[in-house]
């Protein structure tokens, strides 16, 4: 994909695993895991990171859900036990997994079109103001 060309919209690229630099499909090399580099550019996926965050945010968010839905169904229908032993923890670990792939996607892209980068501390002459944080 050249700097002149509209990049493609954040989730399809996700979705579909697609280099954030050539839009090729080379992202991931398994459901969830991510190839080293670009086989078509060459650009080396492992200078992100993307780190646990998706993971960590995405059991959250739908733990949160599935205890929404585990107590509405508990206090509509009333059903056995074993319902729930058998429904939920399936469809927390379907969705955990289903949208992993999609927010990993979404991660490794947003840090290539922002540029992001490991932050560099700077050694400064300017002295702190009187009362500010650190005295």
């Amino acid at each position: 994909m050249t700097e002149s060309a509209t990049p493609t919209p954040l989730i399809v690229s996700a979705a579909k695993g697609l280099c954030p630099q050539c839009a090729a499909r080379t992202l991931f090399v398994s459901p969830v895991r991510f190839a080293k580099s670009c086989r078509n550019c060459g650009l080396d996926y492992d200078a992100f990171n993307v780190g646990d965050g998706p993971a960590a945010f995405l059991t959250m968010i739908i733990g949160g859900i599935v205890l929404a839905l585990a107590l509405w169904l508990e206090f509509a229908a009333r059903p056995p036990l074993i319902v729930h032993i058998l429904i939920w923890p399936a469809l927390t670990i379907a969705g955990v997994i289903g949208s992993l792939r999609v927010a990993k996607g979404m991660l490794i892209t947003l840090e290539y079109r922002n540029k992001a980068r490991e932050g560099v501390l700077t050694k400064t002459d300017a002295k702190r103001p009187e009362g500010g944080a650190g005295e």
